[in-house]
């Protein structure tokens, strides 16, 4: 069997993505992840994006989301950026502004494009989940800001939040110098977050500036994670680091995303990327 893909990147978070919008069907599409996902014997990415024909008759389309190691998750900022980007390229939706449905209910983009091809994409991301039990992390209380807890036998101040995925969010003074690799694994699988975790280390540059890392859940270290910029500059402004209703720049190994929390929503805009085309035989 052979399946045709396109490789695209948001901030250097690079995906392959299978269009199936036109009833074309890819069966356990979690070990095909993991078979393609692998960067010496497959494509190469940090997962795999199904485009989908939508189920709601209020979004254009739908996408779903694998990590590399097969697991799904329910959304992914970077990717749907990608998604919109390839969508208004070829023109399967000629209007800039759509509507995707994902894991964790419909979201609304508008395509920024030059001479009728995408450049970059706005998404507005959804209110913040701040609750532990919705997140979910097991902890008391309203919301976990700067909470002190130990894991690996240190203790770290967390801020956890849900973008569609669960986050836990550090400040750092420098965020080069950690061991992300060491404490990303250690995070992730800590009893404490029952449906695992991605870790985001944050150094917090001025007021309208913080620099990230990430651990994601089922990728490890990448280059950017669009969720986790989301989440970081929540904390950011929930830890008095920044400000509401503020564009705050989320600078990355792969680049920046500008993110603004309003305590209502959170607006993320970014890159979109096509690098590829190619098919490949299963």
């Amino acid at each position: 069997m052979k399946l045709k893909f396109t490789k695209m990147h948001g901030c250097g978070n690079d995906y392959i993505f299978f269009d199936c919008i036109g009833g074309s069907m890819i069966d356990s599409p979690e070990n095909l992840c993991v078979r393609v996902s692998n960067r010496n014997t497959g494509i190469g990415g940090d997962g795999i994006v199904l485009m989908l024909p939508p189920a709601s008759a209020d979004a254009n389309a739908r996408m779903r989301m694998f990590n590399r190691d097969g697991s799904e998750s329910a959304m992914c900022g970077n990717a749907i950026r990608c998604v919109a980007g390839y969508l208004f390229d070829n023109k399967i939706v000629t209007n800039p502004r759509m509507r995707i449905e994902t894991g964790s209910g419909i979201k609304e983009l508008e395509v920024i494009h030059n001479n009728g091809s995408a450049v970059s994409v706005k998404v507005n991301m959804g209110n913040a989940e701040l609750r532990p039990e919705k997140i979910p992390v097991k902890l008391p209380g309203e919301s976990i800001i700067s909470r002190p807890i130990g894991i690996g036998g240190v203790q770290y101040r967390v801020t956890c939040v849900s973008m569609g995925n669960p986050h836990a969010v550090i400040f750092v003074d420098n965020v080069d110098k950690l061991d992300l690799r060491g404490i990303g694994p250690m995070f992730e699988r800590d009893s404490l977050f029952p449906e695992r975790v991605s870790t985001e280390i944050v150094q917090v540059i001025n007021q309208n500036c913080i620099k990230m890392r990430v651990w994601e859940r089922g990728a490890g270290e990448t280059m950017a994670c669009g969720t986790g910029a989301c989440a970081a500059a929540v904390a950011a402004v929930l830890n008095g680091h920044c400000n509401l209703c503020t564009d705050i720049k989320v600078k990355l190994r792969g680049g920046d995303l500008i993110v603004n929390y309003t305590n209502e929503t959170v607006i993320m805009t970014g890159d979109c990327n096509s690098v590829f085309t190619g098919e490949i035989a299963i």
